[in-house]
């Protein structure tokens, strides 16, 4: 029994470990699809964002999330500032798959998560006092609260068919999305991107960068979603790490189809959205899947990233990186896909996965519209046109992510 717990608990802290190079990815992709003059922004915003969410949910976070048995059933609970090991909190007497401690940072890694994707949405003209506000509180508040009403034991999980999110598609990724939708919504778009009714693409300046990012991301996924087993159950995480590989290769195809047939374009960042949507689709099920289901779900959700990019693109919600397109929508499609396949599909399952998606959804959105409008209203959220013109790194942070480099932004001061 002390080799199988040690076995869990090992596999356990690796999986933390990749869910931590998720966010190297995510700094990667950022930057990639975006200008080089916003670069060290970017950097500097993904620096910031795991600190942030590592010590919110270390002081306050991982109590409101995990409050414990007195507030089972319930929408919100705490279960007291700080961490407070419990007896036997570093055997099996805890939990079989893991300590206490590995418990807190394997959950600590998802919490920063949300604030990730909102920053990708919001890049090149959110002022970063702003941004680092806003991820202080939803990171810190509102993603605990949700994440309690499943995972740890509220409502949502006491239903008489309980809402079913394995690794996050709506508890992580949507919560993400929906933050990161409103955001856009408040900013508006970058200076140039829509000009006599016509939108101008704004080219990010390195797809290496960006395809690196993405590789590190589906890399770091096998932790998100295989850790996501909460143990080193051999044939659980085999599967799951079947389903997670087959819904992002899926992923690909569907999106680089779909993106022949709407854009008639080769595009590589429609593709590559397309894996990652197919992963984020897969992660409400990936344990209750097979393989055709993982491959219909990554297809449906490769097509939904080119359809969704496009359509917010018409509706003048600018996001350089489509992060509202994979997280949010296929987010939504990953979550309502446990009540259409795999071993619980069914009516009763949908039912209750349409109620978590749309009361996680409407919380989320009020959320982030309240913080976002406050601070609108306070000290502000987008950065002046003569910054936004020079880049948010000269702006922002008084340097150049590349200095050797001379940039011409006489484009930008011409569309703009």
């Amino acid at each position: 029994m002390e080799e199988l717990f040690t076995t869990n608990n090992l596999w356990m802290m690796m999986a933390t470990i990749l869910v931590f190079i998720m966010h190297l990815g995510f700094a990667s992709l950022e930057s990639g699809l975006t200008q080089s003059k916003n670069t060290v922004n970017i950097l500097f915003k993904n620096a910031t964002i795991l600190p942030i969410g590592l010590l919110t949910y270390c002081l306050w976070g991982f109590n409101i999330m995990y409050p414990g048995d007195d507030f089972a059933g319930g929408f919100f609970g705490f279960a007291g500032f700080g961490l407070d090991m419990p007896e036997g909190a570093n055997t099996g007497g805890y939990n079989e798959g893991y300590t206490y401690w590995t418990d807190f940072i394997f959950q600590a890694m998802f919490a920063a998560t949300a604030a990730t994707i909102v920053s990708g949405a919001v890049a090149e003209r959110i002022k970063l006092h702003s941004f680092l506000i806003f991820t202080v509180i939803y990171v810190g508040l509102v993603y605990p609260m949700v994440g309690m009403w499943k995972w740890g034991g509220g409502f949502l999980a006491t239903m008489e068919t309980p809402f079913y999110d394995f690794a996050g598609s709506t508890l992580v990724h949507s919560v993400g999305g929906w933050g990161a939708l409103v955001g856009v919504m408040l900013l508006g778009a970058r200076l140039g991107k829509y000009v006599d009714g016509k939108i101008r693409p704004i080219p990010g300046h390195s797809m290496p960068l960006a395809t690196i990012g993405v590789f590190l991301l589906w890399f770091g996924w096998y932790g998100f979603n295989g850790g996501s087993v909460l143990s080193a159950d051999p044939g659980l995480v085999s599967l799951v790490f079947v389903t997670t590989s087959l819904s992002a290769a899926a992923g690909a195809i569907g999106a680089l189809v779909t993106a022949l047939i709407v854009v008639r374009s080769n595009d590589l960042s429609m593709v590559l959205n397309g894996i990652l949507g197919g992963l984020v689709g897969i992660t409400a099920g990936a344990d209750q899947m097979g393989v055709t289901d993982a491959i219909v779900i990554g297809l449906v959700a490769g097509a939904l990233v080119v359809i969704a990019v496009v359509f917010f693109d018409r509706m003048k919600l600018d996001d350089p990186v489509g992060a509202i397109s994979v997280h949010l929508a296929c987010g939504i499609w990953g979550t309502l896909a446990v009540g259409i396949f795999g071993s619980l599909a069914g009516g009763a399952q949908f039912i209750s996965q349409l109620i978590g998606v749309g009361v996680i959804g409407v919380f989320c959105f009020v959320s982030a519209l309240l913080i976002f409008y406050v601070l609108k209203s306070t000290i502000g959220i987008r950065v002046s046109r003569e910054e936004e013109i020079e880049g948010l790194d000269i702006g922002e942070h008084k340097m150049r992510a590349y200095p050797d480099m001379v940039e011409d932004h006489t484009q930008d001061k011409v569309f703009s």
